[in-house]
């Protein structure tokens, strides 16, 4: 018998995305994967310098080194200190963008799920070239 939504939660539209259902990765969303595990190595040692040579074009432009530092150790303590993380899947969007989904485990024995999102440089705003 195929389950519902809980009452309440509205359902996708037919051949919407569905974001609760991520897919495999692919050989983008890999190379993408690739990076955030590496800024989060970089995090895990308190290598905040290399680790911002990983924050998107935008990222960069709002927050000098200093101040990105202080935006993720004040408001991403389990991204800051990871003792573990997994990229659970991803999803491609309409514009061609990808979406991580992410699972961290923070040192602090809290767990949280990140969406980190890709951009491809023709997409207005985008946040990283690949």
């Amino acid at each position: 018998m195929a389950r519902g939504a809980p009452a309440g939660e509205r359902q996708p539209a037919p051949g919407a995305h569905d974001w609760r259902s991520p897919r495999l990765l692919d050989a983008d969303a890999q190379a993408a994967g690739a990076v955030v595990m590496q800024q989060l190595e970089a995090f895990r040692h308190d290598d905040f310098a290399t680790a911002y040579t990983f924050a998107s074009v935008n990222v960069r432009q709002m927050f000098d080194r200093a101040g990105f530092e202080q935006m993720v150790r004040g408001g991403y303590p389990e991204i800051a200190h990871s003792a573990s993380a997994t990229i659970d899947g991803s999803r491609r969007g309409d514009a061609g963008e990808i979406y991580l989904f992410i699972r961290v485990l923070g040192d602090n024995g809290r767990a949280i799920e990140a969406v980190y999102g890709w951009f491809p440089r023709a997409v207005a705003g985008a946040s990283t070239a690949w």
